[in-house]
Formats: C-alpha cells, sequence, structure tokens
C-alpha cells in the first residue's frame, strides 16, 4: 500500500510541475476618469496572455491615502503628480519606475436636457447656474485643477459659493447627469463618454493647467515584474490608441507591445 501510495503521489507531482502557472491578478489603484480606458486597454492586454488586473478606481488623494495607509498595491496612476508626491514621502514609490503617462483638458459642461455652448469661461458666472459641481478643489485633482483655472481667469471668487464639491470628478459629473448641478467642471474624457450631459466649453490646452497623470510602482508590490510589464504596456502604442481613443494624449515615448523589463 505504502509503495501504491507513494507511485500515485509521483504521479500527482509531475502532473501538477507541468500545469501552468496562474499568475496572480495584478492590482492596479487608478484616477476615476480612467475607468473606461483602462478597462479596454485591460481586455487587450489579456489576448496577449498575460495576467489579469484587478482595478481599484476612485479619486487619487484617496487612493494615495489607502496606499499609504498600507492598501496591497501593485501599481498606481495618479490623475496629477501631487499626490503621488504624498505616496513618495512615505517611501512607497519606486522612483525608477515614475513616468508622467497621459495628459488631458478640463471642460464644463451642462445637463443633456439645456444644452448651452459658451463663447467664453465667463458664461459660467452667469446666474443661472445655482449650482456647480466639481471635485472637491482643496483635495480631489480636478478640483485643484478647476480651481487653478478659474483663480486665473478671475471667476473663482465670483463662482465659489455656488460650487458643489464632489467627492470625485465622476460624482460631479453624476450630479449634472442627475440634474443635481446646473455644471460641472471635469475632464474632457469625462464628459466624451457621458450620455446625459453636453459640453458647454472646452479648456484650451494653452490656457489651462498643466494636467499629467503620473504613474509608478509601489515599492511594497509582491508582484514588481508583472507591474513594470504592465506599465511598459500602458506607453505601447497599442494602448496609446486606446487612451487616443478615448480622448487622452499619451505623453511617455512607446515601448513595443508587451515589452518587460
Amino acid at each position: 500500500m505504502r509503495r501504491v501510495a507513494l507511485v500515485l503521489a509521483l504521479v500527482a507531482a509531475s502532473f501538477g510541475a507541468g500545469a501552468p502557472r496562474v499568475p496572480k491578478p495584478l492590482t492596479v489603484s487608478a484616477a476615476v476618469s480612467l475607468t473606461d480606458a483602462l478597462t479596454a486597454i485591460a481586455k487587450q492586454y489579456a489576448t496577449l496572455g498575460h495576467g489579469s488586473i484587478q482595478f481599484n478606481f476612485g479619486a487619487s488623494n484617496t487612493l494615495a491615502r489607502q496606499i499609504v495607509e498600507g492598501a496591497p498595491v501593485d501599481l498606481f496612476v495618479s490623475a496629477d503628480a501631487k499626490e503621488m508626491d504624498v505616496v513618495a514621502a512615505a517611501n512607497l514609490v519606486k522612483e525608477e519606475t515614475r513616468i508622467d503617462l497621459l495628459s488631458n483638458q478640463l471642460a464644463i459642461v451642462v445637463p443633456s436636457d439645456r444644452p448651452r455652448t459658451f463663447k467664453s469661461v465667463r458664461e459660467i458666472a452667469d446666474p443661472a447656474f445655482k449650482r456647480i459641481a466639481l471635485g472637491d478643489p482643496a483635495a480631489v485633482p480636478a478640483g485643484v485643477y478647476a480651481k487653478e483655472y478659474l483663480q486665473k481667469e478671475g471667476l473663482w471668487t465670483e463662482i465659489e459659493p455656488r460650487v458643489v464639491p464632489a467627492g470625485s470628478v465622476r460624482a460631479a459629473l453624476a450630479a449634472v447627469e442627475s440634474g443635481a448641478a446646473d455644471a460641472a467642471i471635469v475632464y474632457r474624457t469625462d464628459a466624451r463618454v457621458s450620455l446625459r450631459a453636453t459640453v458647454a466649453w472646452v479648456v484650451p490646452a494653452d490656457r489651462g493647467p498643466r494636467i499629467r497623470y503620473a504613474a509608478a510602482i509601489i515599492r511594497t508590490s509582491a508582484n514588481a515584474a508583472e507591474a513594470q510589464r504592465f506599465l511598459d504596456y500602458l506607453r505601447s502604442s497599442p494602448a496609446s490608441l486606446v487612451f487616443e481613443r478615448f480622448g487622452f494624449a499619451p505623453l511617455s515615448a512607446s515601448a513595443p507591445a508587451g515589452q518587460g523589463r
């Protein structure tokens, strides 16, 4: 009986050794404005035979806090450098992997059942806009960018009493879509995927804030090699085409698809 048991154990071991190893899902915390683009890229990435991606989408300031507090994350993609700096200050960023990945623009949207086209950004000060939603200007990158722009245009003091701070840029967009707000300042890319909000004004790139999405591998990642492979893919030509389709402007030099370090 012992000999039979040993043979069976050896057979089982031999089959186990030949079985394909299922890679551990990669955990990526990313700015909520990237939801649609990154979901599409992850599907594309999977067709190449790579492992699955587990996304945690949210406001970048919230994601940064989660990482600092110990959330298990392999790769962080922030909507601005400031929140990446928060994680770096906690010595949790692999600095050699940090890159500026994408650019974006701000846009003012209004409910689709009340469409309007601005001739100037100053129209946002119209008293008809009683509630103006934007990401919390004290914390959410899209809100910080919006406040910076409105201050530059000399409009912030006038509209601040009507500002409705939201927990994320997508929450600001949802406020307009539901009719809870008369207008919102969001990313141009968010406006493109909305079915119930209409663009009234796109902030010209040369007048608006310098929006930069930063990406980096987290130092505590237990899956750093796969995180690097996915980060490289985000810089590849196939991924860039997806980002462009959703309205983002890739910044990093293109790398060969599927390249790993």
